[in-house]
């Protein structure tokens, strides 16, 4: 299928990648851009920001993009305007940024527990705070957030702080999916689970082998899930493509895990 978004205009945070190769937000925004979405891009990284629109435009596509800390309210409101002022509007919000730490309350102190939820949740309030009434005036759009399946359970790491973030989202999101339906408009999750992105790499390598050691990480990850391997960006990307499309227009409040079976331990 092709043109799936076409005609949309698709904010998308954390737009760019940590490292080489495809984390979630640089693959949903050059997806979204594939499938015809004009994409407005938010990063607290120019450099990531601007490789992801360099892809898009070579490609043909059209995309503008920001620095932007979304956990910062000033910053949010400034590329809302921004994507507004370029484009007209915006159909579908893809709330993608987010951090983890290792550790529960014991690990960790208070003001990484503040920065988390600052990042992960703040972030999700802020965005839908400015977007929601454009989508209101417009009776249509699309929220899909960057849940983990980190909300549902133990994943093998001590996500304690990340997965409480992650639990809030989704249950945020639900909320917002029956508040807003009578305005056309949709609020999803994707949840992706062990996935091999170049933020999974820089964050836990030195929780499964030595520092850098990459092989390691992906070796042990791949033995932990059920289909033998782990997902990566792309996976989660033609997930949340698939519910910000219209064919998912009778889908909302809807937690998609996207896990190659990962969850269904927690059963």
């Amino acid at each position: 299928m092709a043109g799936r978004l076409q005609g949309k205009v698709a904010m998308v945070t954390g737009c760019g990648s940590v490292g080489p190769g495809w984390g979630n937000g640089k693959a949903m925004a050059v997806l979204f851009a594939r499938e015809g979405a004009q994409v407005f891009g938010l990063d607290i990284d120019a450099g990531a920001a601007a490789e992801t629109r360099t892809i898009i435009e070579g490609e043909g596509g059209t995309a503008r993009t920001r620095v932007a800390d979304v956990g910062r309210a000033e910053d949010v409101a400034a590329a809302v305007g921004a994507c507004v002022d370029a484009f007209g509007r915006i159909d579908i919000l893809v709330n993608n940024v987010g951090i983890a730490r290792v550790g529960g309350p014991v690990e960790l102190d208070e003001a990484v527990w503040d920065e988390v939820m600052r990042v992960n949740l703040k972030s999700v309030y802020l965005t839908c705070r400015q977007v929601l009434p454009l989508m209101q005036q417009q009776q249509a759009g699309a929220i899909v957030n960057n849940a983990s399946i980190a909300a549902h359970g133990w994943c093998g790491v001590n996500y304690g702080l990340y997965g409480t973030s992650k639990g809030a989202m989704i249950s945020l999101t639900r909320s917002l999916a029956v508040q807003y339906a009578p305005d056309g408009i949709r609020a999803n999750c994707v949840c992706p689970g062990l996935m091999n992105t170049p933020l999974v790499h820089k964050a836990l390598t030195h929780v499964y082998g030595a520092e850098g050691d990459i092989a390691t990480l992906i070796a042990t990850r791949d033995r932990q899930c059920p289909m033998g391997h782990m997902g990566d960006g792309w996976d989660t990307a033609y997930a949340a493509l698939f519910l910000a499309s219209d064919e998912a227009r009778y889908i909302t409040g809807v937690a998609l895990d996207v896990d190659g079976g990962f969850s269904l331990r927690f059963a």
